[in-house]
């Protein structure tokens, strides 16, 4: 069984020079376009004209990009490697290529976005056009905030040192780490900074408690430099929101996603307005543990004495036996991605810590990244990043510029399978398994949703108090952190050096504003998660969800499947489940 990525299929190695030819040819091709269309405006008045520059210009992103393929094998080498400055300084020569190629290329959607609103009315309804409605639609909507195109190509050429930079100083810095822990053997051993969760899961306080004050030290070590960072994070978007004119600091994000401000704000308000559930749960967790207060590193713990491990093989059969009986397509995926070696599996030093799902391009192959530690929930998550990957498979069945699609859309995705996937695990587990999985489904709702609510509250409320003070030092971000994780978390959890430093090292409050789409996507999932039970058949408009791209916005398509995401109560029909199961768990107490 394959389990590290092959990228072969992208190219031999780094010294392949394949690369170098496929980045000529890239930058060639892009001149062609740029030379073909910046002087020739025509496509902005005729709609006939405009499709066929749509069509090449959708041509040219599947084929070439900005030279996105050589850019793609290097971000993947990195991703595996942080530590390898050979492939760093390769990888930063095609990000400058990148972004000078995308400079070049920009003013064609920059054109389109300002167009008048007389001809953005012609164009939307013009028959030629009816494939890229939505694309148009989206343009239109962020030109009231794109600025000129040399002002954009600033912006674009300063977002590395000004952003980018400071964001993987952090990352890569904490990776490196090695930490000192004890094991449930008593043994002390080295471990690399992202295997620190599983120790945090153990059923034995000491090794939790031991692994906790090394992991606090390496965190207060860098948060001097976190604190910089963020500080140039925050002033960098403030910079950028004021010469767009952006009233608030979230609503580019809305705007990226495709989903409207007054949505997300309903879907935070009523999670808010129901953070007892959360906090009822930890509650029962500090009692369950047999103690008042849990630490910081202790909300990891899992209910239950049940120990099983998942090696990865059999973590593997319970997704692709989950994903067929679904659909026979989504088990074919999977076990192509498996077949090819598209998964890279087991934790090493400098590889990036976590798991995600990268696709670049219809034309290019899907990776998926893990570090599986043999828990439930590493069986979880392989299942919620093959969502992902299906996502991104079904959607290559659209033109180029509708494949991708929205983080809006994603997270529903990745948690549809995902739950399915537990729901299998269950089946074959007996009273103690069964106790300790819920308890994991329950953790893993809570972190989903009111967690990951409660982050967005705080990056809302750090963003503003940057734009107040013009600066936000660590003892201030620490308690705006704390301030939020108290709130969801409630008086069961101490506010203690883990939770004052959780800011530091948690990526997502770097990328503004996505969070929410964790707690949107697991919540509509839950309601198409309740249709496909009632009638299996109803697999059917999943899939067409799953390969519907952007074609249309999402609360459109969610529309179409009768689910209508701008109503309060589909928010608190999804939340009501999680306080349904949490009474559940406490009633039956299978412990």
């Amino acid at each position: 069984m394959k389990t590290t990525w092959n990228l072969e299929q992208l190219y031999k190695n780094q010294n392949d020079p394949q690369i170098e030819l496929d980045t000529d040819v890239a930058i060639s091709k892009n001149k062609t376009f740029v030379k073909k269309w910046k002087a020739n405006r025509e496509y902005l008045s005729n709609p006939k004209i405009l499709r066929a520059a749509i069509e090449e210009y959708e041509e040219l992103e599947e084929k070439y990009g900005q030279a996105m393929k050589p850019f793609y094998y290097f971000i993947l080498l990195n991703s595996l490697n942080q530590t390898d400055s050979n492939i760093k300084a390769k990888l930063n020569k095609l990000s400058d290529l990148y972004t000078r190629l995308s400079n070049d290329i920009q003013f064609f959607e920059l054109n389109i976005s300002k167009i008048s609103e007389e001809k953005q009315k012609l164009f939307l309804t013009s028959p030629d056009l009816v494939k890229y409605k939505h694309f148009l639609e989206g343009l239109f909507l962020s030109g009231k905030y794109i600025l000129t195109d040399m002002e954009e190509r600033v912006f674009n050429s300063m977002s590395k040192t000004s952003y980018f930079n400071w964001v993987d100083m952090l990352s890569e810095l904490l990776d490196k780490q090695e930490l000192s822990i004890k094991g449930e053997d008593g043994k002390t051993k080295q471990i690399h900074y992202n295997e620190i969760s599983k120790y945090f899961e153990s059923r034995d306080k000491k090794v939790r408690h031991f692994a906790a004050k090394e992991f606090n030290k390496v965190n207060s070590k860098y948060a001097e430099i976190a604190e910089f960072e963020i500080n140039s994070v925050l002033e960098s978007k403030y910079i950028s929101d004021t010469y767009r004119k952006v009233k608030r600091a979230d609503l580019l994000r809305h705007i990226e996603d495709d989903i409207e401000t007054e949505i997300v704000d309903t879907l935070v308000k009523t999670v808010t307005e129901n953070f007892d559930i959360s906090r009822n749960y930890y509650k029962y967790k500090a009692k369950s543990l047999g103690v008042k207060q849990l630490g910081y590193h202790d909300r990891h713990v899992p209910l239950g004495n049940a120990t099983k491990e998942y090696q990865y093989s059999e973590a593997m059969d319970i997704v692709k036996k989950t994903f067929y009986s679904l659909d026979k397509e989504f088990g074919d995926i999977v076990e192509r991605f498996q077949l090819n070696g598209q998964y890279d599996v087991y934790p090493q030093k400098g590889k990036s810590g976590g798991a995600f799902c990268i696709n670049v391009s219809k034309s290019l192959p899907t990776y998926i990244l893990l570090n599986h530690n043999m828990k439930v929930h590493d069986v979880l998550t392989i299942a919620h990043e093959s969502g992902h990957g299906i996502h991104s498979e079904l959607s290559t069945s659209q033109s180029a510029v509708n494949s991708d699609y929205p983080t809006s859309l994603a997270e529903t995705a990745s948690t549809f399978f995902e739950d399915f996937t537990l729901q299998n695990i269950l089946e074959t587990a007996n009273e103690e398994e069964r106790y300790t999985i819920l308890g994991q489904k329950m953790h893993n709702d809570v972190s989903t949703i009111f967690a990951q609510v409660a982050l967005y509250n705080f990056e809302t409320e750090l963003h503003r108090e940057f734009r107040r003070k013009g600066y936000v030092d660590r003892d201030t971000i620490s308690e705006l952190f704390c301030k939020h994780m108290h709130a969801y978390l409630g008086d069961s959890v101490k506010i203690d050096e883990g939770m004052k430093n959780g800011w530091i090292y948690w990526s997502h409050i770097r990328r503004y504003f996505y969070v929410y789409s964790y707690a949107s996507g697991l919540l509509i999932s839950k309601s198409l998660q309740a249709m496909v039970r009632e009638n299996p058949k109803k697999i059917s408009l999943v899939k067409t969800f799953l390969s519907s791209g952007s074609i249309k916005s999402p609360r459109e398509i969610f529309l179409d499947m009768g689910i209508d995401i701008s109503r309060k109560d589909i928010w608190l029909k999804g939340i009501n489940e999680v306080k349904y199961m949490l009474d559940n768990l406490i009633r039956n107490n299978y412990g």
